[in-house]
């Protein structure tokens, strides 16, 4: 789902008004997840959990906007910063979730989401500054753009690529360690909201990432960030890697890796045209959504047929393409 949002709500941004569009999609949002805690019809719900997951695009538009209004030395920094947010409210969403809900039941879940979502937009409301794009193209014009930018820009295809699998691999792992935490370590749902915390350590690689890539160490970072993620699946492989703690320290370092690289490829991303940097992102975010979604998609099926060792062996294997890829065409060919 949020892999379509981000293909088709962000990059209108390189046409309106970005506060006012941020602030419209935060809204609508904010009403969907009150009307879903509200609702008690199931065919509603999932119309309302559309609306939100079609909604709730404004982080989406907030980074190359920040992007913009920063100075090319600390660029990689800023955008780090507000990743490493945005990662750690991913990460923190659903054992939070779990804990609000098991204490007081679902729907306090999505209202107080809403309830959150409204103090985002009067901080919105409050700190961001109005920016109107300078593009003058038609929708249509920019939505046909979207291809042309893909077409043009090889920086966009690798770093996509290379991110599309590292998150495919974070996606795997964190759908199917929850059935190997229960059934193997017996483990509650509580029990595996709080395992799921100590990922949210990995969010600090992307304050770290934006810093090292003003530094201009994207490359070598790059390829440690790959390496990184490998390594953290295969430790699984050992005796001690099975174990709760052997997974929490995968969890923990295959966060790092995968944030780390993400940062890196939007700081190279947003350097290849500033009037198209919401597109950029849009394509770029889309193409990790959908490698995540593959990933997320596999791992059931994978558990089931093969159990723990195959998610090590397929979670690892797909850092290691993209490290290849990218040792044999990034080191050798184009610059950063």
């Amino acid at each position: 789902m949020h892999w379509a949002c981000c293909w088709w709500c962000p990059w209108p941004a390189d046409l309106v008004e970005n506060r006012r569009l941020m602030i419209s999609t935060a809204l609508v949002a904010a009403g969907g997840l009150l009307a879903a805690g509200l609702s008690s019809e199931p065919n509603l719900f999932l119309i309302l959990s559309l609306l939100i997951g079609f909604s709730s695009v404004a982080v989406q538009m907030l980074i190359p906007l920040a992007a913009h209004l920063a100075p090319e030395a600390s660029r990689g920094r800023v955008v780090g910063n507000i990743m490493g947010g945005l990662l750690l409210g991913i990460l923190l969403a659903r054992p939070l979730s779990s804990l609000v809900a098991d204490h007081f039941g679902w729907r306090a879940v999505f209202v107080g989401a809403a309830l959150v979502m409204l103090a985002i937009i009067l901080m919105m409301a409050l700190t961001i500054p109005k920016r109107t794009p300078a593009h003058q193209a038609s929708y249509g014009q920019l939505l046909q753009s979207l291809l042309t930018l893909l077409r043009q820009q090889p920086v966009l295809r690798r770093r996509a690529f290379y991110q599309g699998l590292m998150f495919a691999s974070f996606s795997l792992f964190w759908t199917a360690v929850p059935i190997e935490l229960v059934r193997q370590h017996g483990l509650s749902q509580t029990h595996i909201a709080l395992f799921a915390l100590v990922g949210a350590i990995g969010a600090l690689a992307a304050p770290l990432a934006g810093r090292l890539a003003d530094a201009g160490h994207t490359r070598k970072t790059s390829s440690i960030a790959m390496a990184i993620a490998s390594g953290a699946m295969l430790i699984g492989w050992t005796g001690p890697g099975a174990s709760v703690a052997g997974l929490a320290l995968t969890g923990i370092l295959l966060d790092f890796a995968v944030q780390m690289n993400m940062v890196l490829g939007q700081r190279a991303v947003y350097a290849l045209d500033p009037a198209s940097r919401a597109r950029l992102n849009a394509l770029y975010m889309t193409s990790i959504f959908i490698g995540g979604a593959i990933g997320s998609a596999l791992a059931s099926p994978l558990y089931e047929a093969a159990g723990w060792s195959a998610i090590i062996l397929v979670g690892g294997a797909l850092p290691v393409i993209a490290l290849f890829s990218f040792v044999c065409r990034e080191l050798k060919l184009s610059p950063d």
